[in-house]
């Protein structure tokens, strides 16, 4: 059975892991990564598409000129792109993203493994925790790149905006904010590092520990050594 300071400590470690993979779940599931105001010209008027999406869905409303509201719909982001780039980069996203939950299942069930039980193997130990936290931090923050290389570089609020009204011409500006559902992202990343640095504190105070009980015999008191 693994000592009660190893057992706090990887409990520990196992609820930052546990806490990462709902984060992720959430990031996921909700429709709040980015609002978008986009104006086009349109004949004699102006036309402004107000759009809030995610991954996988979103709204986006219609206003003329001076804000009379035409529409809301309901869309779905596969469905609504057309360019290939947009659609290749936004299921790399989502792949980065299930990946990362993976790597945080992971993480979670070897830091519970070492909460309850000392497992001989060296990978379940505390560098399968330090791999799989850093897997997980690192997709994540690859994801955060990503997408905003795809809202910004490859003009995909104006793609989706198009995709909600087929009369639109030119493209005037766009102004875009990142929602919860992005920025929450940077708490995963927090949570992997407080992860590891929970174990790294662990694993330290192990280290010199056996280091204390190695130590050579001429370090040892003098009247151990005439013994």
């Amino acid at each position: 059975m693994p000592s009660r300071k190893k057992t706090s400590m990887f409990a520990s470690a196992f609820c930052t892991c546990v806490s990462s993979f709902v984060v992720i779940c959430v990031a996921l599931a909700t429709p709040q990564w980015v609002s978008s105001e986009v104006r086009f010209s349109r004949s004699s008027s102006v036309v402004t598409v107000s759009l809030t999406y995610g991954l996988f869905s979103g709204t986006c409303e219609q206003f003329v000129d001076a804000g009379l509201q035409v529409s809301k719909t309901t869309f779905q982001v596969a469905d609504a792109l057309s360019s290939a780039a947009s659609r290749s980069l936004n299921v790399a996203i989502v792949a980065l993203l299930v990946l990362a939950l993976l790597s945080s299942l992971l993480s979670s069930g070897f830091t519970c493994t070492n909460a309850v039980s000392n497992p001989y193997q060296t990978f379940l130990g505390p560098v399968g925790v330090y791999t799989w936290n850093s897997v997980c931090g690192v997709l994540i923050l690859l994801a955060m790149i990503l997408f905003p290389v795809n809202v910004q570089g490859n003009g995909l609020s104006e793609e989706l905006a198009h995709g909600c009204s087929t009369s639109l011409q030119t493209h005037l500006e766009s102004k875009h904010n990142y929602g919860y559902s992005y920025w929450i992202m940077l708490l995963i990343i927090a949570l992997n590092v407080a992860s590891l640095i929970i174990i790294y504190f662990y694993d330290h105070a192990r280290y010199s520990k056996k280091k204390e009980q190695e130590r050579p015999i001429e370090n040892a008191p003098k009247d151990v050594i005439l013994f």
